[in-house]
């Protein structure tokens, strides 16, 4: 087993239908299982709210079914966002098992973690809960993922240190010194309790390999090596990290990353000095700073797709294409506008950037809409 491993995250597998993502592409996905097994590593990422609830089923059929039991581990996690009594524990977990196909998680989270659902976990005593699971052997390990400040982690962990194993925290180079996402601090606070760190979002939703021409040429300038290499190594290069997660969307990615972990490099001093100034060169470029991982859109009475949305801002800022004023056409002639946002403010609870998406979807509107 290797000291730090890539983990596989289930949350942007490949569709046959690109703006459904129900419509997971089965016969690649078990390519990807397959081709991942094959090059010895074990750890599946998944969540009862990934691909609206296919996920799970989906890694039972390509997965589960098809290997022993023994020779995988699987993450789930428990949605906060549907607790509402010490009941729906037992409800969520006994329908991610039955999902799966397993009888017990080798990691179980309690989902996203922030100064909102912190409040719903502990009202619903789901840390004890998790706690009870671990003791009755249905889940080996048990922790949480976290969406906050370090300040609020620390609070946390004083608090439930003692029977937490794991913290998935947001890690790459773009955010190690975020006042918002807090890297750096997370990973700080982690260490300091000495629990087992799961990185999450390492490419950042695909933010650190989308980048701008100029960004690119200063890498190819340094390195022969990919965009996606330099953040997966940046992430498991970090002490105490023991899973890098990457959402892999198609095979091609998949062993690219593998190779990555196969050949595995830490980075060095002058590297990471060199992204700490890419993470600057990319900020410059970017007017959203969006992971695109969708929660918001199952928040949004207005059905609008947010994440999508806010990608083609982010292009049109970074290249101005004409294809990004078509496609904003296309997105919007079958799902909601920017225009169409009532200010409610439930996506706001849930955006694990912290972003004010009401008022960035104005900006979004202004520029696409004319509004």
């Amino acid at each position: 087993m290797k000291d730090t491993i890539l983990g596989f995250g289930a949350m942007r597998l490949p569709q046959t239908d690109a703006t459904d993502p129900k419509t997971i592409d089965m016969e690649e996905f078990t390519d990807m299982v397959d081709y991942y097994m094959e090059q010895g590593f074990d750890y599946f990422d998944t969540s009862y709210a990934y691909h609206d609830e296919k996920s799970e089923k989906a890694l039972k059929k390509a997965l589960v079914e098809r290997y022993p039991r023994e020779s995988f581990r699987i993450c789930d996690k428990i949605p906060t966002w549907l607790l509402t009594n010490e009941k729906d524990n037992d409800k969520l977990v006994n329908i991610m098992l039955e999902r799966l196909g397993i009888e017990y998680f080798d990691v179980l989270l309690i989902h996203n973690i922030n100064n909102v659902f912190i409040n719903i976990a502990e009202s619903c005593n789901s840390f004890e809960y998790l706690q009870k699971l671990k003791e009755e052997g249905k889940a080996k390990k048990i922790g949480f993922s976290y969406h906050d400040k370090a300040d609020l982690l620390e609070e946390v962990l004083e608090k439930y240190g003692d029977i937490i194993d794991v913290v998935q925290i947001q890690l790459n180079y773009l955010d190690w010194n975020s006042q918002t996402v807090q890297s750096k601090k997370c990973h700080k606070v982690c260490a300091k309790y000495g629990v087992e760190i799961i990185v999450m979002e390492p490419i950042k939703g695909g933010t650190l390999v989308n980048v701008a021409d100029s960004v690119k040429e200063q890498f190819q300038d340094y390195s022969d090596a990919s965009i996606a290499e330099w953040a997966l190594r940046f992430a498991g290069s970090q002490n105490n990290v023991s899973i890098v997660l990457s959402g892999m969307g198609s095979l091609e990615q998949m062993k690219e990353n593998c190779e990555t972990f196969n050949e595995f490099k830490p980075i060095t001093r002058d590297e990471h000095r060199f992204l700490m100034k890419m993470a600057r060169e990319i900020k410059k470029t970017l007017a959203i700073d969006c992971s695109y991982c969708g929660y918001c859109v199952k928040e949004c009475e207005m059905g609008i797709p947010i994440p999508d949305l806010f990608n083609l801002y982010n292009g049109e800022k970074v290249y101005s294409l004409v294809s990004n004023h078509a496609n904003y056409g296309t997105i919007t002639a079958t799902k909601a506008p920017a225009s169409a946002c009532t200010e409610c403010g439930s996506c706001l609870d849930i955006c694990t950037q912290q972003l004010d998406i009401p008022e960035l979807l104005k900006d979004v509107s202004k520029l696409f809409e004319g509004i």
